[in-house]
C-alpha cells in the first residue's frame, strides 16, 4: 500500500517534470524545428510529419508523432523486407527436412515451396521466424534527409508533443506498432506495458543503434524499466541518452 502511494506521488512530480521540460525545448528549439520541416518537405514527397497508431502504457493507443524520415509507402514495404528484420532468429544449424523419428514412423509427409517435409521442420521453421519486433538493417525506406534525422534523433522531436498530450512521457518503455504489441500479451512480456511509453529510456541508453540485440532481451530490458522505475532512476537515464543519440550503425 505504501509503496503505491509512492508510485502515485512519483508520477505526479514525474508529469509535472515532463510538461516544464517538454514545453520548454519546444519552445527553445522552435526555430530549428520549423527549419527541419521544410527541409523535409522540400527533400522528398509526403507530408512533414509520419503519425502512427502506437500502444502505450496500459495498452492505451494513440497518435505517435515524428519526423518524417521514410518514404510515403513505408509501412507497406514492411511484409517484402520481413527477411531482413534483425530480430528473426538464426537457425544454428540446418534442420532436416525430413527428421529420423517421423522417417522411422513413416509418418505422412507435408508439401512446401514444392518439397517433401515433415511437421517437425515447419514447426522449426515457425519458431524461428517468430518475432515482435520488428527493425531493418540498412533500411531502404529512409530517405537521404531521414538518415540524418535518425541518427541524431531529430526526428523524435515531434514526440514532445505527445509528452505534453500526456501520451507518453520523457523517460519510459518505447510506444509500439499495434502489429508488434498485439504480440506482446504473454505473461512475461505484458509488465512493459505498466510503465509509461517515453521518448528515451533503458533499452535506447543500452543498445540503441546496435544489431546484437534479441527479442528476448530487449523484452527483458523493458521488464526492468517497468519493475524498477522512479524519479532518480529516470534522471539516470535521461543523462545516459546524451552520448547514446548518435548512434553507431544503421538500424
Amino acid at each position: 500500500m505504501f509503496k503505491r502511494q509512492q508510485q502515485n506521488i512519483g508520477d505526479k512530480i514525474k508529469r509535472i517534470i515532463d510538461i516544464l521540460v517538454a514545453g520548454s525545448i519546444l519552445i527553445i528549439l522552435s526555430p530549428i524545428i520549423l527549419t527541419f520541416a521544410i527541409l523535409i518537405k522540400l527533400d522528398s514527397k509526403g507530408p512533414i510529419f509520419y503519425v502512427s497508431k502506437r500502444v502505450g502504457k496500459g495498452y492505451k493507443i494513440f497518435n505517435f508523432y515524428k519526423f518524417r524520415s521514410m518514404r510515403v509507402d513505408a509501412d507497406a514495404l514492411v511484409d517484402k523486407l520481413k527477411r531482413n528484420n534483425q530480430y528473426l532468429k538464426v537457425e544454428e544449424k540446418p534442420i532436416p527436412e525430413v527428421c529420423e523419428k517421423c522417417t522411422s514412423e513413416n509418418k505422412l509427409l507435408m508439401i512446401m515451396d514444392g518439397r517433401p517435409v515433415c511437421e517437425h521442420y515447419v514447426d522449426s521453421k515457425k519458431l524461428i521466424n517468430k518475432t515482435s519486433f520488428v527493425k531493418f538493417q540498412n533500411d531502404p525506406r529512409i530517405t537521404k534527409l531521414g538518415e540524418f534525422l535518425r541518427r541524431s534523433s531529430v526526428d523524435e522531436l515531434p514526440q514532445l508533443w505527445n509528452v505534453l498530450k500526456g501520451d507518453m512521457s520523457l523517460v519510459g518503455n518505447r510506444p509500439l506498432p499495434l502489429y508488434e504489441a498485439e504480440k506482446l500479451t504473454r505473461d512475461q512480456s505484458v509488465l512493459r506495458f505498466e510503465a509509461p511509453a517515453g521518448i528515451t529510456g533503458l533499452w535506447q541508453v543500452s543498445k540503441r543503434g546496435k544489431s546484437d540485440m534479441s527479442e528476448e532481451e530487449r523484452i527483458e530490458l523493458d521488464n526492468e524499466y517497468a519493475t524498477n522505475r522512479n524519479l532518480i532512476y529516470d534522471m539516470k537515464l535521461l543523462i545516459k541518452t546524451i552520448p547514446a543519440i548518435m548512434q553507431k550503425e544503421n538500424v
